[in-house]
């Protein structure tokens, strides 16, 4: 798989609204899913969001479940992540992967995943 490519992030004060994209170079595979994480400053990665891309099937972190929506378009090769009623706690690098659709559910960030590089989301008035 090649690697994905993350758009859509900036600075947006609380309260405020983001989508971000994630362009992979073929999307429509059977048995896989889209993961979505994040990193912020001084912290771990986390597992926030994944999609199955054959079922639709939706995953989200407590931390986010309410406020982000993960959708996808299996015809551009696109996943979305639309986020809502951000908080400066959502300040963070924004990532995506493909991921077997087995642990789409686990939002584990697996290494053996091919991450792309990450896009900036500020939240800050």
């Amino acid at each position: 798989q090649a690697q994905p490519v993350e758009s859509g992030g900036g600075l947006v004060q609380p309260g405020g609204s983001l989508r971000l994209s994630c362009a992979a170079s073929k999307l429509a595979e059977d048995s896989y899913g889209i993961e979505w994480s994040r990193q912020a400053p001084g912290k771990g990665r986390e597992g926030i969001s994944c999609i199955g891309i054959t079922d639709g099937t939706t995953y989200y972190a407590d931390s986010v479940k309410g406020r982000f929506t993960i959708s996808r378009d299996n015809a551009q090769n696109t996943a979305f992540l639309q986020m809502n009623s951000l908080t400066p706690g959502d300040t963070a690098v924004y990532y995506c992967a493909m991921v077997p659709s087995r642990v789409c559910h686990v939002l584990g960030v697996p290494a053996y995943a091919e991450w792309g590089q990450g896009t900036q989301v500020t939240v800050s008035s």
